[in-house]
């Protein structure tokens, strides 16, 4: 027998709840929740895309692009201690502690770079080390708590509504960090990303109460969310479950693929910038930094407008149509479609659109279906293994990739060669999705099983 709820659910969608049908299928009674953690995922990325300036302007006048090449080598050393120690605090608090003092800590941190750089200290390393920490846990830990939320059939319903959160907070955040920046300098903003970093934690507040008391939820479901999480550590989790180490392999190879994507982008980039220079001529480029400015200034807005559109109006209806295990498979393929044409068809036009695709493909489809790939496990995957698996792994395929390239430049590969070693880095990624596929299918059965009559 069921546990009863409190109330009742409304019997016909709210405006609220037809308004948002618009992206997905949302059913009545679920739209004020959905748009509450929608704002949640918004406000982050608002205030990190305000804070990616801040980080470039630092590290690039102190320090120069030399030192920001280490970085994810810090980063993942880092986080090799972060991780545990997240796990053991969340193994001792509920999910709205646990969020609470983790922002807490990093709005804090925010307001020690503010005096230490009003003070004169160079910050430039430290702070671009602490973002690509805080870009990955924060996310992280939201993504989980939306997994908490949402049963399977839910968030497969309802997390292409939240991820579109995030591609907008990205798009003002941009915004208004250039528009921002001039008149109040890196210092100020610091410290209005940390006043903003509260928000998450108003929000946060405001979907758990929601849910604990709504009509959706029992409770057997409130009380979960009041206990601390098992003692497993992160790690723990990731390596004793083969489910979540095939996720976890998938994050680093996912990675590798399109940092060495990056990279051959890159590469023909640099290379017609000096060709266009050197030919002269009328309407050629006073510099290579000026072609490379403009181009990546295109690059970046397509990716974001297609990132944008496939998320509002493309992800729910792949989802619902191929479910998660079928669009796990959208994205490799479209690699190995677009790293073969770089094999044959060497060219930026080529390179150039190939990343379009798949960087807007990633963004969008890819990233709400590997947030997705969570909805079935325990509360502790959802928190910590993830945790684990979106901060150290993801940088560990940054790692991968420095090794590839190093490697492969001192071997003297062309660039048709590193699209051919993309080629094969796409073929273990498809072997790993049809892994996780596999015990997707397992734990979606028996979470079925498990329902009650």
């Amino acid at each position: 027998m069921t546990n009863p709820v409190a109330f009742e659910r409304p019997r016909a969608k709210t405006w609220l709840d037809r308004a948002l049908s618009v992206v997905t299928d949302v059913q009545p009674g679920e739209g004020a929740t959905a748009l509450l953690l929608t704002l949640n995922l918004f406000s982050f990325f608002a205030l990190y895309y305000i804070l990616r300036p801040v980080r470039q302007s630092l590290i690039l006048s102190e320090s120069g692009a030399v030192a920001q090449s280490y970085s994810a080598a810090a980063q993942a050393l880092l986080l090799l201690v972060i991780v545990p120690l997240y796990g053991a605090f969340a193994a001792r608090v509920n999910r709205l502690r646990l969020i609470t003092v983790v922002i807490a800590f990093f709005a804090s941190n925010l307001v020690a770079f503010y005096l230490l750089g009003r003070a004169g200290v160079r910050l430039g390393v430290a702070f671009y080390i602490w973002l690509g920490i805080f870009n990955l846990m924060i996310p992280a830990q939201l993504w989980g708590f939306a997994n908490d939320v949402y049963t399977s059939e839910r968030g497969r319903r309802l997390f292409p509504l939240v991820g579109l959160g995030a591609s907008l907070g990205a798009y003002v955040g941009a915004q208004i960090a250039s528009a921002m920046f001039g008149a109040l300098g890196p210092y100020a903003l610091m410290l209005i990303a940390a006043a903003s970093l509260f928000a998450c934690v108003g929000l946060t507040f405001w979907v758990h109460r929601r849910e604990s008391v709504g009509s959706h939820h029992n409770d057997r479901a409130a009380a979960s969310a009041e206990q601390p999480l098992g003692p497993e550590g992160g790690f723990q989790l990731v390596l004793g479950q083969r489910y979540l180490l095939y996720i976890a392999l998938l994050i680093v190879v996912l990675n590798l693929v399109n940092t060495v994507g990056e990279f051959l982008l890159a590469s023909f980039v640099e290379r017609t910038a000096a060709e266009m220079v050197a030919a002269g001529g009328p309407g050629a480029p006073d510099s290579t930094a000026e072609w490379i400015g403009g181009f990546y200034g295109r690059f970046y807005a397509h990716v974001n407008l297609l990132g944008l559109l496939a998320q509002t109006f493309l992800v729910s209806r792949v989802l619902k149509y191929l479910g998660v295990r079928g669009a796990l498979f959208v994205l490799p393929l479209i690699a190995l479609s677009s790293y073969g044409a770089m094999v044959f068809f060497p060219v930026l036009t080529i390179v150039r659109w190939a990343k379009v695709l798949e960087n807007g493909t990633d963004y969008s489809l890819n990233n709400t279906v590997r947030h997705a790939l969570f909805l079935p496990t325990s509360r502790e995957a959802k928190y910590k293994a993830k945790q684990a698996i979106d901060s150290f792994f993801w940088r560990a395929g940054d790692l991968l990739q420095a090794v590839v390239v190093f490697f492969g430049t001192w071997a003297g590969l062309q660039t048709s060669h590193f699209a051919a070693l993309n080629l094969l880095f796409v073929g273990i990624w498809l072997v790993i999705a049809v892994g996780i596929a596999r015990e997707h299918r397992k734990l979606t059965a028996d979470a079925v099983g498990e329902q009650p009559a």
